[in-house]
């Protein structure tokens, strides 16, 4: 069995990976795809097999899929370029004989209304109509992606997020690849549900210094974003998710995660002692 991973050059892809070799997955069965592949040559020192290949480049996709039997589809990163480089993707594993895919979507995807969700429903729909069997991997926010050196600010409100590591979520990744056998094709992945008050809160509480919470509008929320030097596209799908959380949407509960993981998902706080040190 040889198990594809793409975005291997990415936090999540190596991660992934990395589960897979812990998994007993030999180096030699793993094919890592990314575009600047100097960046895992330290994995190709392992005996993983790696290959250059970027979303555009149906060909070079095909190369990098031939032969394989599973696909880790990490989804890309450049939003509003996703559903023409996604169809690509799929159109190379559907050419090359990939027999089942795992894809990381965004929870809910097929039900919210948030702006981040269309380009990934749109490749769960592609997916369905490949005929390739998958299975989505509906990953909520990485706590990694919070700055938690200092004030925090945003539009959730009230709202629970289920706050997750990027290392248990890749491990989860890992784990769904491996399997043969899903009985669910759609998993909501999430850890622990906090507000962003909450979070706040603990890491204050652990850095023994005060760290605030300030809740905005939306729309302020964008214009604080893009005074930090954020383009104003990303600022309003980022306030956008605020919005979809502050709706109770951000709250996925942990149970499909720990199926996965097959253990409880890590703790927030020891998540957060974590990311501190």
């Amino acid at each position: 069995m040889t198990i594809v991973v793409t975005g291997a050059t990415g936090h999540f892809g190596r991660l992934a990976i990395e589960s897979l070799l812990a998994r007993g997955i030999a180096a030699g069965q793993i094919v890592a795809v990314g575009r600047n592949v100097e960046k895992i040559q330290d994995l190709a020192d392992r005996g993983v097999i790696v290959k250059q290949a970027a979303y555009e480049d149906p060909e070079a996709l095909r190369a990098a899929f031939a032969g394989a039997d599973k696909l880790l589809f990490v989804s890309g990163s450049e939003v509003g370029q996703r559903v023409a480089q996604h169809a690509n993707v799929i159109a190379a594993a559907k050419d090359t004989g990939i027999r089942q895919i795992a894809y990381t979507s965004i929870p809910y995807a097929d039900t919210t209304d948030l702006i981040l969700a269309a380009e990934h429903l749109a490749t769960e729909r592609a997916l369905k109509d490949s005929g390739i069997p998958s299975v989505f991997l509906r990953n909520t926010m990485y706590l990694e992606n919070y700055d938690l050196t200092g004030a925090l600010f945003g539009a959730s409100g009230a709202g629970r997020i289920s706050l997750a590591t990027r290392a248990d979520l890749a491990e989860a990744a890992a784990a769904a690849i491996v399997a043969d056998r899903h009985d669910q094709q759609a998993y909501e992945l999430g850890g622990e549900a906090v507000t962003k008050a909450e979070l706040a809160a603990e890491v204050s509480r652990q850095s023994g210094r005060e760290v605030t919470y300030t809740d905005l509008p939306p729309a302020e929320y964008v214009a604080f974003l893009v005074a930090a030097g954020l383009p104003e596209q990303y600022a309003t799908v980022l306030a956008d998710a605020d919005r979809g959380v502050a709706a109770g949407q951000g709250d996925t509960g942990t149970k499909d995660l720990e199926k996965l993981l097959g253990r409880p998902a890590t703790p927030l706080a020891d998540a957060i002692r974590t990311a501190l040190a």
